[in-house]
């Protein structure tokens, strides 16, 4: 072979290495063809331990991640606090009423599982803090006001206050926010990649019928001159100085957890407005309108959409300022109990968000998505 063959061959074999070489760098395409793209919007579930086992094994966690993804969903809301116990490995709890984590889960951190298989799948995480001061429901948590019986709620006949099958502690007492205070820092603290927490419409709240513990009603009279409260309910004076000490406590929980972790996401899902602050003294839009609060998801639980309209209609109109940072992402009821959502009323209330410029919402609850897939199909392309 002669000089210029033999140069031209060692650059043809030159070139094909170069090309192998880059080829075998470049970073494969493993999305499926019917993988969904995330949305840039919040699209969003709840994920409880009442109607579903999915949390009680990783496989159960790794179905929800899977199911999630597929349905478009790409923030998960996951209860961590309910029926007097943490369903992630507590010391405030261990310490203070020998409980760790709820039995069923001793050994695990689910909270630390879902966080680990929902990032692989670029969706979020909140801690879902449901009972808030809800001490007990139905026998269930009766540990907490049995070993701190000065925590409890009491109404005007002095006992401690029951609502809807609900014991309450007292959560206008500041020994009981700050209890409540370190749960919410220890979620933060001991979970860096938490994305956000969330309160509930018990957290901060508080039942109209409490507030007449003897210290309680003594801090109101010295602050009114004297002043008794007349109707729980009624009585405007009475209902805003409670309200007013709630919200005090809401501008603490975002001040406090922003400064252990600004990039951390505050959300509050309380009842609608103003039955949220007559029943449970949820003075949220002042929370809104101060900025105490980054995501607010209003329970708008109706069963027609004329009345979903209506009450959103408020929430847009009245409750939360067009200009406001704060992202609406309204609750919209997909499953309760015997309760299945139908797809047609499902696009209904999506249809209506997006009419008032909503594009944001979270659903109640995960067992739904498994017995609609046709319609989050459709929802995971939009």
């Amino acid at each position: 072979m002669n000089k210029k063959k033999l140069l031209l061959l060692n650059c043809l074999i030159a070139i094909t290495f170069f090309s192998n070489c880059q080829n075998s760098n470049k970073i494969p395409d493993t999305k499926t063809p019917d993988s969904p793209s995330a949305s840039k919007y919040l699209r969003g579930v709840w994920l409880t331990n009442v109607g579903s086992d999915a949390l009680y094994t990783p496989n159960g966690i790794n179905e929800v991640v899977k199911n999630c993804k597929k349905s478009g969903i790409n923030h998960i809301f996951v209860v961590m606090w309910n029926k007097g116990r943490t369903l992630y490995p507590s010391r405030v709890m261990k310490e203070t009423f020998g409980i760790e984590i709820e039995e069923a889960l001793k050994g695990r951190d689910p909270l630390q599982e879902l966080i680990t298989t929902a990032h692989k799948d670029s969706i979020k995480v909140f801690a879902w803090m449901e009972y808030g001061f809800a001490a007990e429901n139905n026998g269930f948590g009766e540990h907490i006001l049995r070993i701190k019986p000065e925590w409890a709620a009491l109404g005007e006949d002095g006992n401690v206050v029951t609502k809807n099958g609900f014991k309450w502690m007292n959560a206008l007492d500041p020994v009981v926010q700050n209890f409540m205070l370190s749960l919410l820092k220890e979620v933060v603290i001991n979970y860096p990649q938490l994305d956000g927490i969330q309160g509930d419409d018990r957290l901060p709240a508080l039942p109209s019928e409490c507030g007449y513990n003897p210290e309680v009603l003594t801090a109101y009279k010295k602050e009114n001159n004297g002043l008794v409260p007349k109707n729980p309910k009624t009585d405007a004076v009475w209902v805003d100085w409670r309200a007013n000490k709630l919200n005090l406590f809401a501008q603490k929980i975002y001040t406090e957890l922003k400064a252990i972790r600004p990039a951390l996401k505050i959300a509050m899902a309380p009842s609608i407005y103003p039955f949220a602050k007559t029943e449970y003294l949820q003075d949220w839009p002042t929370w809104v309108a101060n900025g105490w609060v980054d995501i607010i998801s209003p329970q708008i639980y109706r069963y027609d959409i004329t009345a979903y309209r209506n009450e959103l209609n408020k929430v847009v109109t009245q409750q939360v300022n067009g200009s406001s940072p704060v992202v609406i992402a309204p609750g919209v009821l997909l499953k309760v109990g015997t309760y299945t959502a139908s797809e047609t009323f499902l696009q209904q209330m999506i249809d209506e968000n997006r009419a008032k410029n909503v594009n944001h919402e979270i659903f109640f609850y995960y067992e739904g998505i498994k017995s609609l897939e046709s319609f989050f199909q459709k929802y995971s392309q939009k």
